[in-house]
């Protein structure tokens, strides 16, 4: 979907933002349980790897089509933090996280995103929401993290540090990929990610390459294609956009449902249980996110 297919003159920037974000958000919602499915099956350092390498591909071949420009000398720096954030540190950590629990636990954790990203966008200076909105938004997190403690007994595990730790590399990422796509089309900004860690990532790819492919499950190539077609390029293109055209504070927030989104695609596709406490869940996001968007 292009940018003139939301450019009707009844649609304002903000709501374009918010559709583009929301695609982005359903785009994403899939990402844990594909990778569920595919470390199953394969080595994680090899997801990571391959979905990395994979989309790079898809990525140098929008930059040659469009003849995209050089980045100018302070853009290689974001793009690198990008690179490291989202192309590395958030499929690294959350394929290790993916071996221990199952998708609907570390789902959960996603819903901490919006606020990791919006305290980096503050830092950086890209966003100045109003207080009220710091406590919506903070709200809707603890909501998600409770319930993720809740799902888990009371207990929290080694894999819920892996899961920490991507969401924190991810707000940041998220936040540098928005300042970038100000003046670099969404586009531009994924796909250089991507090239500059190929470096990292294409060396891991061989070294990682399973001994034998024959007995892996077609499950695992699905989630696999996916998370490198879909998560690791298109829905970044979507994402980054909707940032941009909504601002990173309000779409931001769009981002609390992807747990309920990701949940729902866990347990149709790998059969994990949802029960009332999601649905509850989901009503107190919900009325957060609808909150928090009036003072962002």
């Amino acid at each position: 979907m292009s940018s003139e297919a939301l450019s009707t003159p009844g649609l304002s920037p903000v709501t374009r933002g918010l559709i583009y974000g929301l695609i982005g958000v359903i785009i994403f919602g899939g990402s844990l349980p594909a990778t569920r499915a595919a470390v199953i099956a394969l080595d994680p350092w090899f997801v990571s790897s391959a979905r990395a390498v994979g989309a790079a591909l898809l990525g140098t071949g929008w930059l040659v089509l469009q003849r995209a420009p050089l980045p100018g000398g302070r853009d290689w720096l974001g793009l690198v933090i990008v690179g490291l954030c989202v192309v590395v540190g958030f499929p690294v950590l959350t394929g290790l996280a993916m071996q221990w629990v199952p998708a609907s636990h570390g789902i959960l954790f996603v819903g901490l995103i919006p606020l990791a990203t919006c305290l980096v966008a503050a830092l950086l200076g890209t966003v100045a929401p109003k207080r009220p909105f710091w406590l919506w938004a903070a709200l809707g997190a603890v909501s998600v993290a409770a319930y993720a403690i809740y799902q888990g007994g009371g207990d929290f595990e080694s894999a819920d540090l892996l899961m920490m730790g991507a969401i924190a590399v991810t707000g940041i990422g998220y936040a540098e990929g928005a300042r970038l796509s100000h003046h670099m089309k969404p586009a531009a900004v994924i796909s250089w990610a991507l090239v500059v860690c190929l470096p990292l990532s294409l060396p891991a790819l061989i070294l990682t390459w399973p001994d034998s492919t024959q007995t892996i499950p077609v499950s695992a190539w699905l989630g696999l294609g996916y998370v490198t077609l879909f998560s690791m390029f298109i829905g970044f293109l979507f994402w980054y956009r909707g940032l941009v055209l909504g601002g990173t504070a309000r779409v931001s927030q769009i981002q609390l449902f992807q747990p309920f989104i990701g949940l729902g695609l866990a347990a149709i596709f790998l059969g994990e249980q949802m029960g009332w406490g999601l649905i509850a869940g989901s009503v107190m996001v919900t009325i957060c996110v609808a909150k928090a968007r009036r003072y962002a």
